[in-house]
């Protein structure tokens, strides 16, 4: 019997998770926690074989969990869950000691291949990562550094890229798209990161001249 721990801030999603390994016959869930501390304090009394951890989470995050994981319980399994996608979040969860990543809109096969996966001892990255790395090493690499042309933004970050244009602040993004704050901040995060601006303000300049800001988000 696999032993499996659920780490995630969000109780729907752990919920969620639960119905899904109960029709598992070879999982049994012996633990939750809604953050990397509340992990730590239980492993003593509900040892795990492998952990679902959420990347981001408040006290005690993804990665710094996972540093923690790999001094204290060397043996265990980590498979890393996040919406984020870009590289250098992948990169510093790996480094951390995590064995896989996952996004969280992997379908019910894949969330068990990927637990199965780093239980067999082997790294695992979501199919939509491998994807997306597999695109940016055969795209040819910039002339110059600065603001990357072309880039492609998901649904979700053209909606707050548009009302971050409009002047909403962060809160006011999330109560308009029914999330967090800390929600819209990784967006936001992400958005730098692929388009190579600096701040918020060059983020704008960039959208607009690329033509971002006159496209409706589909």
């Amino acid at each position: 019997m696999i032993r499996l721990f659920i780490v995630d801030d969000h109780a729907v999603l752990r919920e969620g998770l639960r119905l899904l390994f109960a029709q598992e016959a070879d999982f049994t869930i012996v633990g939750e926690a809604a953050n990397g501390q509340q992990l730590l304090e239980q492993l003593p009394t509900s040892p795990a074989d492998v952990v679902l951890l959420d990347l981001n989470m408040p006290v005690l995050g993804g990665v710094a969990t996972a540093e923690r994981l790999r001094a204290e319980y060397p043996a265990l399994r980590i498979l890393m869950l996040s919406m984020v996608e870009e590289p250098l979040s992948i990169q510093h969860a790996l480094a951390a000691g995590a064995h896989g990543y996952l996004l969280k809109n992997a379908v019910k096969d894949e969330v068990l291949m990927g637990l199965r996966t780093v239980l067999a001892g082997r790294p695992y990255l979501s199919a939509e990562i491998g994807l997306a790395l597999l695109a940016r090493l055969t795209s040819p690499a910039p002339s110059s550094p600065g603001p990357t042309a072309g880039v492609i933004l998901t649904r979700r970050e053209q909606e707050i890229l548009h009302l971050v244009a409009e002047g909403l602040t962060t809160a006011q993004i999330a109560d308009q798209l029914f999330t967090s704050k800390r929600t819209v901040e990784t967006h936001r995060q992400n958005m730098l990161e692929k388009t190579g601006c600096k701040n918020t303000a060059a983020l704008i300049s960039y959208a607009s001249t690329q033509g971002l800001l006159s496209s409706t988000a589909s």
